[in-house]
C-alpha cells in the first residue's frame, strides 16, 4: 500500500464542531423545544403577518421579530455558527397552519439569522423537499425531488434548514456527521488519501451555470484555514456526474479511494448521529462543518400525507471565514460576501409554496 504523506499544511482541527456521534446521541442538549410562550409569539406574528398578504419571498428579519424569540435565535445562532455546527428545534405548530403560514414562520425565523439565497436554477428560496418522481441517476436531476438514499454531501450555503411538515411512513432517516472528525480520521488512518480530498476536485453543476460559468467547476473538498479551522465542501455524486465532460479530468483511482474513505468514516456508527423528523421539527446545519445524509423512504399513497419538507439555505455575515475559491470559482458572492447559492442569470428570487 502506498502511503505518502499528507502536505504540510494539513493538520488535525480541535474545536466544538469536532464530535462523534454516539457521544452526541447519548446529549440533549442540540434538541431546542420551543416553550408555549414562544409559541404563541411565533403564531401571533405569523397570523398578523399572514394577513397583510405579504409574499413570503419580501419577509425580512424585521417583520417577525418579537422580543420573547430573540433567545431563540440567540440560541440558535450560537450552536450553528459557533459551536457544534448543528441544532434541532422543537414544536412548531405546522399541525394546525396552513403550509403558507408554516413558510411565513420558517422563512422569518431563517431570515433572522441570514439571508436566503437560491437553492436551484429556478431561483427558489423556499425549497421544497419532495418526492416528485425526479430520476436521481439523471445527471440534472436533484436528490431532494426523489425517495431515493442520498449519500453524505454538503449543500452551497453557510446552513441548511429544513423544518418537517410531514415525515414519511417508513424510512428518511436524517443522519449527519463532523466533517472535521471526518478529516482527522482520514489523517490518521490514510494521510495520503486525505490529501486527495484537499485538491481541486471537479463536479457537475447539473445545469444550473451562473452567469461566466462553466458547467463544471472545480473546489477542494478540505480546505485548511487560518488558525487551525476547516472548511468542508463534498458531493462526490457532483464529482461522478462531472465525468460527462470530456474536458474534466477523470477520477483516479486514488481519489475514488479517499473518496471511498470519505464514505465509510461518515457511514461509522462511531462517526455519525441520526435523527428521526417529527412535525414541527427545524433542523439547522453549518455545511462547512456538517455532512448530511437521508435514508432511502417509502411514502403514504395518499397525496395530502406524503413526506414534505421545507428548506432555506442562508448566507450568514458571521459564518466562519472562507477560502477565495468558494466565491470566486464555485458560487459568487452575496453583497455581504457569503456564498450566494446557486444563481442563474435572468432568474427572479422566488418562495413557491407547492413543490416544481
Amino acid at each position: 500500500m502506498n502511503m505518502m504523506p499528507a502536505p504540510a499544511e494539513l493538520r488535525p482541527v480541535s474545536g466544538p464542531f469536532v464530535w462523534y456521534g454516539p457521544e452526541m446521541a447519548r446529549r440533549t442538549d442540540w434538541i431546542r423545544p420551543l416553550s408555549p410562550a414562544e409559541v404563541d409569539e411565533l403564531e401571533t406574528a405569523v397570523r398578523r403577518l399572514d394577513a397583510t398578504g405579504i409574499d413570503i419571498a419580501a419577509i425580512g428579519p424585521e417583520d417577525l421579530r418579537v422580543p420573547g424569540l430573540a433567545p431563540l435565535v440567540e440560541h440558535i445562532r450560537r450552536a450553528v455558527l459557533h459551536g457544534t455546527g448543528f441544532i434541532l428545534v422543537r414544536g412548531v405548530p405546522v399541525d394546525r397552519w396552513s403550509v403558507r403560514q408554516c413558510a411565513i414562520a420558517y422563512f422569518g425565523l431563517g431570515t433572522m439569522l441570514g439571508e436566503p439565497v437560491s437553492q436551484n436554477a429556478k431561483g427558489h428560496i423556499l425549497g421544497h423537499v419532495k418526492d416528485i418522481g425526479a430520476d436521481y441517476a439523471q445527471p440534472t436531476a436533484r436528490g431532494y425531488q426523489t425517495a431515493a438514499r442520498l449519500p453524505y454531501h454538503t449543500d452551497s450555503s453557510d446552513i441548511v434548514a429544513l423544518l418537517c411538515l410531514k415525515p414519511s411512513k417508513a424510512g428518511g432517516l436524517s443522519s449527519i456527521a463532523s466533517s472535521a472528525a471526518i478529516y482527522n480520521e482520514m489523517l490518521k488512518q490514510r494521510p495520503d488519501l486525505a490529501a486527495e480530498l484537499a485538491k481541486p476536485l471537479y463536479r457537475d453543476r447539473r445545469g444550473e451555470v451562473p452567469e461566466g460559468g462553466e458547467e463544471w467547476y472545480a473546489v477542494p473538498a478540505f480546505n485548511p484555514m487560518p488558525g487551525g479551522g476547516l472548511i468542508t465542501t463534498y458531493v462526490r455524486s457532483a464529482m461522478r456526474k462531472a465525468q460527462r465532460f470530456p474536458a474534466v479530468p477523470r477520477i483516479t483511482p486514488q481519489l475514488d479511494a479517499a473518496c471511498d474513505l470519505f464514505d465509510q468514516l461518515a457511514e461509522s456508527p462511531g462517526i455519525h448521529l441520526d435523527m428521526e423528523f417529527r412535525p414541527g421539527d427545524i433542523q439547522f446545519l453549518n455545511n462547512h462543518w456538517i455532512a448530511h445524509s437521508r435514508t432511502a423512504y417509502e411514502d403514504f399513497p395518499e397525496p395530502g400525507r406524503r413526506r414534505h419538507l421545507l428548506r432555506l439555505w442562508l448566507a450568514c455575515e458571521d459564518g466562519p471565514p472562507l477560502p477565495e475559491v468558494y466565491l470566486r470559482t464555485w458560487q459568487g458572492a452575496t453583497r455581504k460576501g457569503r456564498p450566494a447559492g446557486i444563481r442563474v442569470p435572468g432568474v427572479r428570487l422566488n418562495a413557491p409554496l407547492d413543490a416544481e
